[in-house]
């Protein structure tokens, strides 16, 4: 019983009760006013009536004419139904149905409001005296206790209204309680399944579109972000152990056979670089996650400046032209004009690095490789890398982005599969979005820069000292592990 006070449906419905009392309450009170009212100004008028209709008869016949007059009227009324007496100027009763004049009526003429003797019990009353010619006095008056029926009935139909909203307050309170019950168990079934590891399940919904039902579709969105995080997390620490597992057996293989064979001086250095080298390897996928990680929580957008995209897609291309020299492949630039975004100049040259270093990585000798920066139509900056190798497959398109995933054609290439999703992650912190499409032959890059990130002017100095035309060497030397991912 007390968990059941202390529910939630409960605390609903008796509030809902408590309201519907005082709405009723609020409707009657004027109606009890009016009523009121009304009644006491019938009385006052009736009375008055009475005792102007009884002056004129003793205008017309004088005393003996009204004592006739009353008589016959008391005699026909029912027992105390209205109270009428003529007195004298001394007060003596001359005619009427009480024995005496009461003592308790004003001197003065009026509507007076008294207890008078009727019956041999005092009866409150409304009584009209007036002074008659000649010092006469002449009462007439009604009992209140009349109209104290209809008070009661008034009252017991009150208190039956109230009685009939509480108990169906009460039984749509334990109704409402069930279903709620109903609704709130399917949920605790399928919380406690995910709590115990099974994410499969989600919250049953309807088509009702009830609040419930809103709160469990969205609810289910949430398990589903949680799952996919989950699930990528997981994927993620697979790719971890298997990246991270290679250049630690060699180094460990490389060790153990110095530690047996203790070759020559020469041989030792070159296993010592080799070493050297594996560490490096790893240290490069732990920065890697570190500065994704970094990139995530958003805190780089505090050293956002003014970058003007054209001048670091430029020193990109410069910087890279030596490998693509070495591989004969035509590393090109075009662009609209200066183009200014808001920006990391750092993340920004990270990643168009990235895009053109991957670039380079799979287009064969002879090949081209052509960054573009423009400006759109619909106010977007767009930073396009495109080659004409052999492209991804669109299956893969999506899969690409995620860390760690290498395709068939990145096998035998260096890197750990971090490159697109570091330029991913830099997008989507500058309030962008990167799009993987067909170049026919090859694949076109596209980091797409939503009009809001776009800032007109001239290009600022970064607050490091270091200008954004030199961002992609600062970027090298203050992060050699950057590139390539």
């Amino acid at each position: 019983m007390a968990k059941v006070i202390r529910s939630t449906t409960f605390a609903l419905s008796f509030g809902y009760i408590a309201f519907g009392i005082v709405a009723l309450v609020l409707f009657a009170a004027p109606l009890w006013y009016a009523w009121q009212v009304t009644v006491e100004d019938g009385r006052s008028e009736i009375l008055h009536a009475d005792a102007q209709r009884l002056t004129e008869v003793f205008n017309r016949e004088g005393v003996t004419g009204l004592k006739t007059f009353i008589d016959t009227r008391v005699g026909m009324q029912l027992p105390a139904e209205r109270i009428l007496m003529l007195a004298d100027s001394s007060l003596h009763r001359i005619a009427g149905n009480m024995p005496r004049w009461p003592q308790t009526v004003p001197q003065q003429p009026g509507l007076y409001t008294v207890t008078l003797e009727l019956g041999g019990k005092p009866t409150e009353s409304v009584i009209v005296r007036t002074a008659l010619p000649d010092g006469y006095n002449l009462l007439v008056g009604r009992d209140v206790a009349r109209f104290a029926n209809l008070t009661r009935h008034f009252w017991t139909g009150l208190g039956g209204a109230v009685a009939v909203l509480s108990i169906v307050g009460v039984l749509g309170g334990v109704l409402i309680r069930q279903a709620i019950l109903a609704r709130i168990n399917s949920i605790r079934e399928t919380v406690l399944a995910i709590v115990k590891g099974d994410l499969s399940h989600r919250l049953p919904t309807r088509r009702s579109g009830d609040e419930l039902d809103t709160l469990a579709h969205t609810i289910n969105g949430m398990l589903d972000q949680i799952e996919q995080l989950i699930h990528g997390i997981r994927d993620v620490s697979n790719s971890i152990a298997h990246d991270l597992r290679t250049p630690l057996a060699e180094l460990r293989s490389r060790l153990e056979e110095l530690s047996l064979t203790r070759p020559s001086n020469e041989e030792t250095f070159a296993e010592i670089d080799a070493a050297v080298a594996d560490v490096d390897r790893v240290i490069r996928i732990f920065n890697a996650l570190l500065r994704l990680a970094e990139i995530d929580t958003g805190m780089r957008r505090s050293g956002f400046v003014q970058v003007n995209a054209n001048e670091l897609a430029a020193e990109a291309v410069e910087f890279y032209s030596p490998a693509a020299e070495i591989k004969d492949v035509v590393l090109s630039f075009e662009s609209t004009g200066p183009v200014c975004i808001s920006g990391d100049p750092t993340l920004l040259a990270q990643a168009v690095g990235n895009l053109i270093d991957n670039a380079l990585k799979y287009v064969g000798e002879g090949g081209s490789v052509k960054v573009e920066v423009q400006s759109r139509s619909d106010g977007a900056v767009e930073i396009s890398v495109a080659d004409n190798g052999p492209g991804i497959a669109d299956t893969e398109k999506p899969k690409v982005v995620q860390r760690f995933y290498r395709g068939d054609l990145s096998r035998g290439t260096p890197g750990v599969g971090l490159g697109l999703s570091l330029v991913q992650a830099v997008a989507k912190l500058h309030g962008g979005t990167l799009e993987l499409t067909d170049n026919h032959p090859g694949l076109r890059v596209r980091m797409i820069f939503a009009p809001g990130a776009r800032i007109s002017g001239r290009p600022l100095i970064v607050s490091t000292g270091v200008q954004e035309s030199d961002a992609v060497t600062a970027a090298v030397k203050s992060e050699p592990s950057a590139l390539p991912l």
